[in-house]
């Protein structure tokens, strides 16, 4: 990672957003100290634990959970499930029990060990999805595993697999792989699983021949293949071909225009100066000249050809992750906080840095510019509505890694957010639950649950209101819960910035 710091000193100002990426600090990383219902570090939960009178949704009100040894053993009607000699039990009459947890289903996570893996638990979110897989991911996760580190469960990206020259160049410091023919494409896909991943990464720069062949050869491997539609290739086409997920909605909202044809003549112009040797310098060129092909497609969106490609999507069981967490945050900088108190479980090192990067992306905005990218905001409102309506099943995810994002928080913005674009609450719920756990595998006996104090069914704000939380059946309750965001806290405060004195951008919203 020191790499990473070091090449992307220079370009600090990269347009986009920040990766949180920090070396580890001295301070404490948070683990779950012992007490009646949580094993100390290092060991799996013993014992059983009953949590009783509470409205487990799905199954109903005064219901009790049984859990023993971190797993679900059994659930019923309050008064019909006996609770065995020496439980602890916890009585949550009045609260509400969201079984699993929340799922994040794209995030980015590299920097303080202290600070990131603890946010997403203590934030209710017990599983995430990290889309750019590294080392560090596959260490959280057996330290998580093993009991020695507080965190949710990670399913772990590839590499980013990308087209050449990709619009990620050497000084990020994480690894791409350019591709540029069938035959590179397919060792990608071999190098991706001898080194791990869940899943490929695919990116947007990759040709049609090279994004089938690493289609292929991931069915040949065992592998499903995630990410950003290609430039170049219709979103039929990868759907056809099995993507299990498009992220983001820029690749959705080129393929809604009446005038395809034209948008896709559009983008098959659009080029990466190769002699550009910064991030900075790559992805603001890129940026800058697929916009305006965005504005085309807004305004000769086509609602038939729209229902007709998303009607395809459901029917191929291709999911969408939205991510309007970044779209906001991009396109309605407007409405950016400057002093959430959500910053203050990050470095203040790593948030100084964004209102830098944003006043760099937004530089030269005309009102005339400003106006249309608030149109184009509302119309990703629209597509997501559209999404819903046609039965394709969203993801809740929201870039966390960008800038304004802070781990586990984040995604209650982003459920927020769904909920203006239209969705019932219950479906909301649905993209933050089932959806992504059933799509990921994640098995449904673990003891992952999230307690609140409110009803998420009746106002999706209310998954905000936590009571406590269980990870891998170890019970964290409200006290315990904020003494370790406290933890976090003065980890983050006590965090110092990597020598070369700035933070390494990440920008993924297109």
């Amino acid at each position: 990672m020191s790499t990473r710091r070091e090449a992307l000193a220079a370009s600090a100002a990269l347009t986009g957003g920040v990766l949180l990426s920090a070396a580890p600090t001295a301070a404490a990383v948070p683990r779950v100290a012992p007490d009646r219902a949580t094993p100390a570090p290092g060991r799996r939960p013993g014992g059983t634990i009953a949590l009783t009178h509470a409205t487990v949704l799905g199954a109903g009100p005064d219901h009790t959970v049984l859990i023993h040894d971190g797993r679900i053993t059994r659930t019923g009607r309050s008064a019909e499930v006996p609770i065995p000699r020496g439980t602890t039990t916890y009585d949550l009459t009045g609260k509400y029990i969201v079984p699993g947890g929340l799922v994040e289903a794209h995030v980015h996570n590299d920097g303080p060990e202290s600070v990131l893996p603890p946010l997403f638990p203590l934030n209710g979110v017990t599983a995430v999805r990290e889309m750019w897989g590294g080392p560090v991911h596959h260490e959280w996760r057996d330290k998580v595993r093993a009991g020695e580190l507080l965190g949710p469960r990670w399913v772990i990206a590839s590499s980013i697999i990308d087209g050449g020259p990709s619009l990620w160049a050497d000084d990020i410091g994480e690894r791409v792989v350019e591709v540029t023919d069938a035959p590179s494409a397919r060792r990608a896909v071999r190098e991706a699983k001898a080194s791990g991943a869940d899943f490929v990464k695919v990116y947007s720069r990759l040709t049609p021949e090279a994004y089938e062949a690493i289609a292929d050869e991931s069915r040949r491997q065992g592998l499903r293949h995630a990410g950003h539609c290609p430039d170049t290739l219709p979103i039929a086409r990868a759907s056809d071909a099995g993507q299990q997920s498009i992220e983001h909605l820029h690749a959705l909202l080129l393929a809604t225009s009446a005038r395809e044809s034209e948008i896709r003549r559009a983008m098959a112009k659009v080029r990466i100066d190769p002699t550009l040797h910064t991030s900075f310098e790559r992805y603001a060129s890129w940026f800058r000249q697929v916009h305006a092909v965005e504005w085309q497609a807004v305004r000769t969106y086509d609602v038939g050809r729209t229902r007709a490609l998303f009607d395809r999507l459901a029917a191929n069981g291709t999911h969408v992750t939205p991510t309007l967490t970044v779209h906001h945050s991009l396109e309605r900088t407007d409405q950016l906080s400057s002093d959430s108190p959500e910053f203050k479980y990050l470095p203040e090192w790593m948030t100084g840095y964004w209102p830098t990067t944003w006043s760099a992306l937004t530089a030269g905005r005309t009102a005339q510019d400003t106006a249309r990218i608030h149109r184009i905001y509302e119309h990703r409102l629209r597509l997501v509505a559209e999404l819903h309506r046609a039965g394709v099943q969203l993801l809740a995810g929201t870039d966390t890694g960008t800038g304004y994002a802070v781990p586990g928080f984040s995604l209650h913005h982003e459920l927020e957010l769904l909920a203006e674009a239209g969705l019932p609450t219950r479906d909301v719920l649905h993209a933050a639950t089932t959806a992504p756990a059933r799509m990921l595998g994640l098995p449904t006996d673990r003891a992952d649950l999230l307690v609140l104090d409110a009803d998420p069914r009746t106002d999706i704000r209310h998954t905000r209101r936590i009571d406590s939380v269980l990870v891998a059946g170890r019970y964290l309750d409200r006290g315990k819960r904020l003494r370790l965001l406290a933890d976090v806290a003065r980890a983050a405060a006590a965090s110092e910035p990597p020598a070369a004195g700035a933070a390494a951008p990440h920008i993924c919203a297109h």
